[in-house]
């Protein structure tokens, strides 16, 4: 199959093409830096000709609310509309856990329109949604801290390795289109304010985390099916605890 990965520079798009790329397919990783650009249309309609699969990993470069939201109603737009034109036959797009929960977030609600976008295209389709990466955890940190304090909501989430949200990417690729959505998260669950304290004291960071139930996720307000998956995820298979000692603890 010729598979077209949007976003194939960044965290999930590498990884995601490393995979099909090692089950012997002819993949394509698209950025702004190998020249195929969603926003402006640069080089869409040639990375997407004989193109059976595209798998839209692409995040926004900012976060500003019409920026953002700008990003993926553009993006999806002119992609969708490539799609359609090159008779690609299954558009597989990377979202969030939660989305129609936090949309108090403009990120949130920019990643809600786009799924929208795509449900209305008429193209066959599949929505992965993801729960938050374990790499972003620093930066979940990094939000939330006042003075020398983390302050967090006790609320529970269930973060994933992005290599196991890859994984999960590359099989969608290669199957049929469910035009549907399909959930993806970590194998445990645990209180948001936990999961940062174990990864800054690993890390020996002397800051202290403080669970606080007003405290806000980037702008949004928890409770314990926020950043949760539903019935019946597909569990990726790595811990937290194995992750951290790996490639923080090292």
């Amino acid at each position: 199959m010729k598979i077209v990965v949007i976003g194939g520079s960044g965290l999930i798009g590498t990884s995601v093409v490393a995979r099909l790329r090692a089950n012997g397919h002819d993949v394509l990783a698209a950025s702004p830096s190998t020249g195929v650009n969603t926003i402006t249309r640069e080089g869409l309609a040639e990375a997407l000709d004989g193109a059976d699969a595209v798998v839209d990993v692409a995040n926004a470069p900012v976060w500003e609310d019409q920026a953002v939201l700008d990003f993926f109603e553009t993006s999806s737009r002119n992609l969708l509309a490539a799609e359609a034109a090159a008779g690609v036959r299954h558009h597989v797009a990377l979202s969030v856990v939660g989305t129609e929960r936090l949309l108090e977030s403009g990120y949130f609600r920019a990643k809600l329109a786009q799924e929208k976008l795509i449900i209305a295209s008429g193209m066959p389709y599949t929505i992965l949604r993801a729960t938050q990466f374990f790499e972003f955890v620093g930066g979940i940190a990094q939000e939330a801290t006042k003075g020398e304090e983390i302050r967090l909501s006790p609320a529970l989430i269930q973060p994933i390795w992005s290599g196991d949200v890859a994984a999960a990417a590359a099989d969608l690729a290669v199957a049929q289109p469910i035009n549907g959505m399909i959930e993806v998260a970590g194998p445990e669950a645990l209180p948001l304010d936990e999961l940062v304290r174990r990864f800054v004291q690993i890390s020996k960071d002397p800051r202290k985390v403080v669970p606080d139930v007003h405290a806000r996720y980037f702008g949004t307000a928890l409770n314990d099916q926020s950043l949760t998956p539903g019935k019946n995820p597909r569990l990726g298979s790595t811990h937290f605890e194995a992750w951290l000692s790996q490639s923080i603890g090292q």
